[in-house]
């Protein structure tokens, strides 16, 4: 007992130490981020004077209030070098304003000048690097807790961790994240059926921002997992919107992988579903299939009974012939079925994955398929001639 009330007051100490470093480090890295718009300074009143550059002033401040804060840290030692060279560039600048007249004082404060920008950008660097190292170990500490975390934290985490990397390519960052395996975790979480939906949802975004960040890298991680199928497997609008977000970034090989993994009828009986947003969702996943996917992937939507299902969504849903109170048509936000066939059509013709034959020779199952269905003559002539025509995807 005693032990663990020790590791609990550690654990409090350390977080109380992190926040007091990181509320430093946020001011010494806006204070930088401001130095390197305005490096300049003036003197008055015998002393320095910041009024034209007050980060100048910040940035000398927290030096000194940081200094003893700096040393306790190894992660922070590099700052600390980079912030006594800040300070000699400002005095050095300030000097050659004092000591020197006319053109040459103008030149050395002008280089002066570049290199405080220079390094102030080095600070500002430092220290996000740092803020990501801490953020990325509480971000795991967290995930390897989360059946003993409330849904709120991990879901804010991961909204947090979300937001940090859609900011863009970070190499330190990256390592960072490649180093923790960030993405095992959170795949690890999304496959877990014991989390709420919710938990599962926000790491599936997460993972997705992943692919965004760098493609190179982590697109090889959710082909060799289980992300594909578990986002199917969780069966909700916004796995599915995912799922077609993913096969909009990697294109044919997910497309394959649900080949391979037997989930393309699963996807196409999400269009039979009872609510309204999932077979929404749905719909663009499979216009996304059909521009993405090869011919494999085609053959097994159209064994589906893809057609017929979308003959039947055109026919009943919101969209198709049907109009709304006014008498006017609606757009596809708003009629998500309206001349779905023929979109699907056209996705095939204008898409990646088919050869020009097999483009060929799938419309014309596309049209078998839709003769076939148990329309009126009138309506499958409607469709055929959408087909024949094409309409927008």
């Amino acid at each position: 007992m005693e032990a663990e009330e020790a590791e609990t007051f550690s654990s409090i100490s350390k977080d109380h130490d992190t926040q007091q470093v990181l509320k430093v480090l946020e001011a010494l890295k806006q204070a930088s981020h401001d130095l390197q718009k305005n490096p300049d300074s003036k003197k008055t009143d015998g002393g320095v004077c910041f009024g034209c550059s007050p980060s100048i002033k910040a940035l000398l401040e927290l030096e000194n209030e940081s200094e003893s804060i700096l040393s306790n840290d190894p992660h922070l030692t590099t700052l600390s070098t980079h912030l006594t060279a800040l300070k000699t560039l400002i005095h050095n600048s300030y000097n050659a304003r004092q000591r020197y007249r006319g053109l040459r004082s103008f030149l050395i404060r002008r280089l002066n000048n570049h290199e405080i920008s220079r390094v102030a950008g080095s600070i500002e660097s430092e220290i996000q690097a740092w803020i990501d190292r801490e953020f990325i170990e509480t971000l795991m500490q967290t995930l390897r807790r989360a059946d003993e975390t409330k849904d709120e934290v991990l879901i804010d985490l991961m909204e947090q961790f979300e937001e940090r990397i859609a900011r863009g390519f970070d190499r330190d960052l990256q390592d960072c994240i490649l180093r923790s395996k960030v993405f095992n975790e959170l795949e690890k979480i999304l496959c877990d059926s014991t989390f709420s939906k919710n938990v599962r949802e926000a790491s599936a975004f997460a993972i997705v921002e992943l692919i965004t960040f760098n493609k190179d890298v982590f697109v090889g991680e959710v082909l060799m997992g289980k992300t594909v199928s578990a986002l199917v497997s969780l069966s909700s609008a916004r796995s599915i919107q995912i799922l077609s977000i993913l096969i909009k970034s990697i294109r044919s090989p997910i497309v394959d992988e649900l080949v391979s993994d037997g989930e393309i009828p699963k996807i196409i009986a999400f269009l039979a579903s009872e609510d309204f947003s999932i077979r929404t969702m749905a719909m663009d996943c499979v216009l996304e299939i059909g521009y993405y996917g090869r011919k494999e992937a085609i053959d097994a939507m159209l064994e589906e009974g893809l057609v017929k299902k979308l003959v039947e969504l055109q026919k009943f849903e919101t969209g198709g012939v049907l109009m709304d109170v006014r008498g006017e048509s609606m757009n596809t936000e708003m009629r998500p079925f309206e001349s779905c066939v023929a979109r699907f059509a056209v996705q095939l013709e204008v898409g990646e994955g088919l050869r020009q034959r097999e483009k060929r020779a799938l419309k014309q199952q596309v049209l078998k398929r839709v003769r076939a269905a148990h329309v009126s003559d009138a309506e499958a002539a409607t469709i055929v001639a959408e087909v024949l025509w094409g309409s927008s995807p």
